[in-house]
């Protein structure tokens, strides 16, 4: 406990899921989180959460594709902790994620970008002068493994993330100097309600992460002074799915 003392996060997608258990995890760490989610409700219980366990939070309700909301999540939490050190981008919310290449309307893929890399570069942007000085900034940015493998039918989504892999990598190279990291995280998660029936994944393991236990301590390591030497990179807590993909 206490990795993250004396730290202040923004944690986007927050309401639920992965960026829920990132969020919570990282306030049991020690963090002050700023929970930043698109659903009031979610956002509320997750700040409830937070505050109940004896940890500092303050929600914002944005839509990552707007830049206004992206700039006043970031000056609210300013305002509420005076500076920050970890962002966290983890919202995405995209619109006809599944479609063949020769089906694909290019039009289908702007909500794909906009709550995607866009999103990430406005929000990496806002944050760029904290995290410089706060001499230890930390970038968490998603992508997925669906780029990589080349996933059929996931034309959209594939592209989407593919594009933050190459944002955060650019990054990790201009930002290096000001000693912000810049990673990746593509996981292969269990994220939907237990009245939902999906097969197993074709991982090694032979099952999706956690949210709470595969996935978020993940991320806990890329925002903690254990990754400093990390950047660039992007790590896969998929239980082993990319080499099974490899056969």
């Amino acid at each position: 406990m206490g990795r993250l003392n004396g730290k202040i996060a923004i944690v986007t997608g927050a309401g639920r899921g992965i960026g829920r258990a990132t969020a919570k995890l990282f306030a049991a760490e020690g963090a002050k989180v700023t929970v930043v989610s698109l659903t009031p409700a979610n956002v509320d219980a997750v700040v409830a959460d937070i505050k109940a366990a004896g940890g500092t939070s303050i929600g914002v309700v944005a839509d990552v594709a707007k830049a206004d909301q992206i700039k006043a999540a970031v000056d609210k939490t300013v305002e509420a902790f005076g500076h920050f050190d970890i962002l966290v981008n983890n919202a995405y919310d995209p619109i006809a994620p599944y479609a063949s290449i020769l089906d694909l309307p290019a039009e289908q893929l702007q909500r794909n970008f906009d709550t995607g890399p866009i999103a990430y570069l406005r929000f990496m942007q806002a944050a760029y002068p904290h995290l410089k000085a706060s001499g230890t900034g930390r970038v968490i940015n998603f992508g997925s493994m669906a780029g990589i493998i080349g996933l059929v039918g996931y034309g959209p989504y594939s592209m989407a993330k593919e594009a933050v892999r190459a944002l955060t990598r650019t990054a990790a190279r201009e930002w290096a100097a000001d000693n912000i990291t810049v990673n990746n995280v593509l996981p292969i998660a269990k994220t939907w309600g237990p009245d939902v029936k999906v097969p197993p994944p074709a991982n090694a393991l032979g099952r999706y992460g956690s949210p709470e236990e595969d996935i978020a301590p993940v991320v806990l390591f890329l925002a903690s002074k254990d990754s400093q030497y990390i950047t660039g990179s992007s790590l896969t807590p998929d239980g082993g799915w990319i080499i099974d993909s490899a056969r």
